[in-house]
């Protein structure tokens, strides 16, 4: 299942020119790794973190501008791969919270020169 999610969000991701440049040009190493931190995350073998430690999710975003509309087209492609899955609701609205909550954490710009400054 967390296969297809992430082979579904990564059909959506390479055609997006907000979100493709923050991807290196193969995009299998973020597919495997994507693939088995949700897996991990969800209950399964902890395999993600034995090949990469600790997912420090913030401080592995953090070198990208994450601000409003990236956070929401990465919730919207990952939304329509998990649509795609057809599962059952309640499964569904779990992932989907996560996907949502996990996203907004990660905003780390907000696209004022003014907040920019402060932060420096």
């Amino acid at each position: 299942t967390f296969e297809r999610l992430v082979e579904r969000f990564y059909a959506g991701i390479a055609a997006d020119p907000l979100l493709r440049p923050m991807y290196p040009e193969d995009l299998a190493g973020p597919v495997r790794h994507l693939t088995l931190f949700l897996i991990q995350y969800f209950g399964g073998p902890q395999t993600y973190s034995a090949e990469r430690g600790h997912p420090r999710l913030r401080q592995r975003h953090a070198r990208f501008q994450i601000d409003r509309p990236a956070r929401d087209a990465w919730v919207r492609h990952m939304t329509a791969a998990l649509v795609s899955l057809d599962l059952p609701q309640a499964q569904h609205q779990v992932v989907l919270r996560y996907i949502e909550d996990s996203a907004t954490f990660l905003i780390n710009h907000t696209g004022h020169l003014s907040d920019e400054i402060a932060v420096r």
